[in-house]
């Protein structure tokens, strides 16, 4: 039989650390591993699509995306956000993860350094390598916040600087004094700002600040994914300077053409619609957080709070993270989001205070 032969830059790049858990453990195990709402899509979402599909709405859409919907997220970032975008500057993509792979193809040429946090996200260091950049952790304090002044001498020479708050694995929300100096430094060295903020309705002490705020060169992406309990939904959008909209364009349109016309008109929905049940989802993950956090605080563990998202990244040692997946709590070791946490695991409190507790309970027992 003859080997297969693969490109090098799939080669280079290990499969996802999550990914691999959505069907981890055995009947009993806890699965905190993933990033996934456990509410279902609200109901006016969902007849939405079911409006769509018998009204035939099932052919290709504009690339862009439906105008509708264009002009339906531009008013939610005026509304949310302080900002103002024309639908010429919005891109509808399959996913926030979509339009992170269509910014690096599109702006990142071989050899460019791309930036993020270590520990950060496990997309952006893969989209980095498959477009022949070169990704590179920046460090995080203590509290798991960037540390603006360690950033600013990494980014001298970059292409890109991903923000993302709040964060994921650590759940912490960057101050607005950060995020402006973060922003104004790049302009100053010609570094762009990709802000990923698919989180920004989950924070619970502070408010969200886009980084678009503080300068023009900030392509800030996000997703109805989290915020309306619909990742299999793949609708996502991208909102940057309009000359950068074409060249997104030519990657989305000979890899995806086009968001699948039915989940766009539910994103419609979604974002005119209703936010009662982002405010009840938000209000239940903040009772989930403290939850968590004072039962893993009461075994012992040190850490900070999560301001946001639904993770918490806690320091417990590679052997108790062994331990503890062996005996079915499903967590992420740190190693998964970078080389900077391997005795931390991430914690996702998208499960019901039921498995939260059994799982503190049974993390009580282990540790004996």
């Amino acid at each position: 039989m003859n080997e297969h032969r693969y490109a090098g830059r799939v080669r280079s790049v290990e499969m996802s650390g999550i990914r691999k858990l959505f069907e981890a453990g055995g009947p009993d195990a806890i699965n905190l591993g993933i990033g996934q709402p456990d509410f279902d899509t609200p109901d006016h979402i969902k007849m939405a699509a079911i409006a769509a599909i018998r009204e035939g709405r099932t052919g290709y859409t504009p690339n862009a995306g439906i105008p509708e919907l264009r002009e339906a997220i531009c008013e939610k970032f005026a509304r949310e956000n302080g900002l103002a975008y024309r639908p010429e500057q919005i891109l509808v993509t399959a996913g926030g993860s979509e339009a992170l792979h269509l910014v690096m193809e599109a702006l990142v040429d071989p050899g460019d350094r791309v930036l993020f946090t270590d520990p950060g996200f496990v997309s952006y260091a893969a989209l980095a390598a498959f477009a022949g950049g070169k990704p590179e952790g920046v460090l995080l304090d203590a509290a798991l916040h960037i540390d603006v002044e360690r950033a600013k001498e990494q980014m001298d020479g970059a292409r890109l600087f991903i923000l993302n708050t709040p964060g994921n694995p650590t759940g912490a929300v960057e101050s607005e004094e950060s995020i402006r100096a973060l922003v104004e430094y790049a302009a100053d060295r010609g570094v762009t700002v990709v802000s990923d903020e698919v989180y920004e309705h989950f924070i619970y002490e502070k408010e969200h600040v886009s980084a678009a705020r503080f300068g023009e060169d900030v392509i800030t992406v996000n997703a109805a994914s989290k915020t309306y309990a619909m990742t299999g939904w793949r609708v996502g959008y991208l909102a940057a300077p309009e000359d950068y909209i074409p060249e997104f364009l030519k990657v989305h349109q000979y890899a995806q053409a086009c968001a699948t016309s039915i989940s766009q008109y539910a994103a419609l929905a979604a974002y005119t619609g209703d936010q009662e049940p982002v405010a009840r989802m938000r209000n239940e993950y903040r009772a989930r957080r403290d939850l968590l956090y004072d039962g893993l605080s009461g075994l012992g563990f040190d850490f900070p709070r999560p301001e946001g998202a639904f993770y918490m990244f806690v320091p417990m040692g590679r052997s108790l993270i062994e331990k503890a997946v062996e005996n079915g709590i499903i967590i992420v070791p740190g190693s998964a989001f970078g080389s900077r946490a391997p005795e931390y695991a991430r914690f996702s409190y998208a499960t019901s205070r039921e498995n939260l507790s059994r799982a503190v309970g049974r993390l009580e027992a282990l540790m004996g």
